[in-house]
């Protein structure tokens, strides 16, 4: 057994020396391909689906613990291609968000509403919202924070 261990572990490392023998990797790229990878790239940005917001962030002030907070995010798509929003991920479950499922047109608004509730929640708060889209950067965040009054001990 310890000789079929052996033997094994001489051909893995034999497989690895002569695999990366080749040398200069930068030697293989070819000019013309990183030309016409460039100019792809640039049209796939210029057709890419953009967004812009009311406001990235709400300050929600001060509230006493165990209210819900709501506010809504005005979402625009800039862009020239339907914009997508495939989730909302939040930091905690009490930050609920509600965002269109349906593909946003060019030039149209619509609403991501969200709702905090600051149970159990005290003082200094700060909740991000992550949007996953089909925009350049494929996530954009919303933020809610304010300050949370902490019930009275009973």
């Amino acid at each position: 057994m310890r000789k079929i261990t052996i033997l094994f572990a001489f051909l893995i490392s034999a497989a690895s020396f002569v695999s990366c023998a080749d040398g200069n990797a930068k030697a293989k790229i070819s000019k013309e391909n990183l030309d016409s990878a460039k100019s792809r790239d640039l049209e796939i940005k210029k057709g890419a689906a953009s967004i812009s917001f009311n406001a990235k962030e709400y300050d929600f002030g001060t509230v006493n613990e165990g209210e819900i907070v709501e506010t809504t995010f005005k979402v625009t798509n800039s862009g020239k291609t339907d914009l997508v929003i495939t989730d909302a991920k939040t930091t905690c479950g009490c930050t609920v968000p509600v965002w269109p499922k349906a593909p946003i047109k060019p030039g149209q608004t619509e609403d991501v509403k969200v709702k905090f509730n600051t149970n159990g929640k005290r003082n200094r708060q700060q909740k991000n919202i992550t949007l996953i889209t089909n925009t350049e950067s494929g996530r954009e965040i919303l933020t809610l924070k304010g300050m949370v009054t902490p019930k009275a001990p009973k």
